[in-house]
């Protein structure tokens, strides 16, 4: 955890003075490491690992304490909200489904490894993704980091602006009337941090008319699990919904 540092950082530049319910208070990385400096362990300075906030419980204390989250607005700067910066991603409660594989040949090379975006192609591969989605035409199109255009969008009651961040979908299809992009995990969590389904999302909405979909996908075990989220408002951070939801144990035999 990173509550020292995130503790000095904050002291440092005294928060406690600002009024996070007006608006965000905005720090950059050279601050970041100023603070941070005289810190022995690479984890209390490192900018990179400070700044990686992926779910609620990864907040520094003080963060928790105050209700606040943090998100990328430009390479090298960031703001501190007050706010819901995070989804849950709910138990599936209902029995797995047995899907089975539309590929009329076992593959072996699936076999090799355990990494997320492994478990992600294999889904692919045997048309699970989609099967989920109805839609027979989607393929893979999209992998990889790309930068963000500049978007502004709402956070509570907040405006932030956005310039240049770098994200990354795991995978990104597209289909004749849609484009899927997904975010997969490989170890279980119940929450995640909104930025990173919605960001790739705002990205992908300024290059197509189509509709954008985002998915976070997970393996636990031989089960395969979805959930699909839209964005009720393509401008507010927090009108994310969660759609569907299912599982799957997959037959290629």
């Amino acid at each position: 955890m990173h509550d020292e540092s995130w503790l000095k950082i904050y002291r440092d530049y005294r928060m406690d003075l600002h009024d996070f319910n007006r608006s965000p208070y905005e720090i950059t990385a050279t601050q970041i490491k100023k603070a941070c400096h005289d810190f022995l362990e690479t984890s209390q300075k490192e900018v990179r690992i400070l700044c990686k906030q992926d779910n609620r419980e990864k907040r520094p204390q003080i963060f928790k304490d105050n209700g606040l989250f943090l998100l990328p607005i430009k390479n090298g700067k960031y703001v501190i909200v007050k706010g819901e910066g995070y989804v849950d991603i709910p138990e599936i409660n209902s029995t797995e489904e047995e899907y089975k594989s539309k590929l009329n040949f076992k593959l072996d090379t699936s076999l090799v490894g355990d990494s997320e975006m492994q478990h992600l192609d294999f889904a692919y591969a045997s048309s699970l993704i989609r099967t989920f989605m109805g839609d027979d035409s989607l393929v893979l199109t999209i992998r990889g980091r790309k930068y963000t255009p500049s978007f502004s969008f709402k956070v509570g009651k907040h405006v932030v602006d956005v310039s240049s961040v770098q994200t990354e979908v795991d995978a990104g299809y597209e289909g004749e009337n849609q484009v899927v992009l997904v975010e997969a995990k490989n170890s279980g969590i119940d929450n995640v941090i909104i930025r990173q389904l919605y960001y790739p999302f705002k990205q992908w909405q300024n290059h197509t008319k189509k509709s954008v979909i985002t998915l976070f996908f997970e393996k636990r075990g031989n089960i395969y699990l979805i959930w699909r989220f839209k964005f009720n408002n393509v401008d507010d951070y927090n009108s994310i919904e969660l759609t569907k939801a299912n599982k799957y144990i997959i037959n290629d035999k």
